[in-house]
């Protein structure tokens, strides 16, 4: 049991953590475009990000599957870029178009995501041989993380929405510009170390 709050607590804090804040950019840029009325769609967004991510932070820790580090670290951005311009593109519609795309590419990226993930993990366990306690526990405090990101994400929304009265299509396109922006710039500075 200690093990497990050990891990936990590694995982929401890794997720919060501002050195990588990466990951923190591309929840927000998945759940940016909807608002607290949303909360189920964000919530299969976000079941569906935690799906990918699980399957490969696992098989990666396990050792069943390897990538070269620089290569996940530059897709990372480009899944957040990916996701910014498809939140810009959708339009002004009341209703984010594209809901189901999403949700395989939700899925999709977060098996990019959690190759990254498990570079922190494999760091942490060293030749441990126990293992799956201590993932299970890290995917979890990921989780716990990332609920704590959307929350606030929605919260936010809701306020400048609701109170400060702007309008919905401005702040999607204020967030997901700036976070294109800031992933644009992350891209462009990992792409040379995908060639040393």
């Amino acid at each position: 049991m200690q093990d497990f709050s050990l891990y936990f607590e590694l995982g929401w804090q890794h997720i919060l953590n501002w050195k990588g804040y990466d990951h923190i950019l591309f929840v927000i840029v998945l759940c940016g475009a909807y608002t607290l009325t949303d909360w189920k769609r964000v919530l299969l967004l976000v079941t569906a990000f935690t799906i990918g991510h699980s399957i490969t932070l696992a098989l990666s820790v396990l050792k069943i599957i390897t990538v070269k580090t620089d290569l996940i670290e530059f897709l990372i951005p480009v899944t957040i870029l990916v996701t910014a311009a498809s939140n810009i593109l959708s339009g002004k519609s009341s209703r984010p178009k594209g809901v189901q795309l999403k949700y395989i590419l939700a899925l999709f990226f977060g098996l990019i995501h959690g190759m990254g993930f498990s570079n922190y993990l494999n760091s942490l366990l060293g030749k441990s041989t126990n293992i799956v306690a201590e993932l299970f526990a890290f995917n979890i405090g990921l989780e716990f993380g990332q609920i704590l990101i959307v929350t606030g994400i929605l919260l936010i929304s809701f306020v400048l929405i609701n109170i400060f009265k702007v309008k919905k299509w401005n702040w999607n396109f204020f967030l997901s510009s700036a976070i294109f922006g800031i992933s644009f710039i992350m891209a462009a500075e990992r792409w040379p170390d995908l060639f040393r």
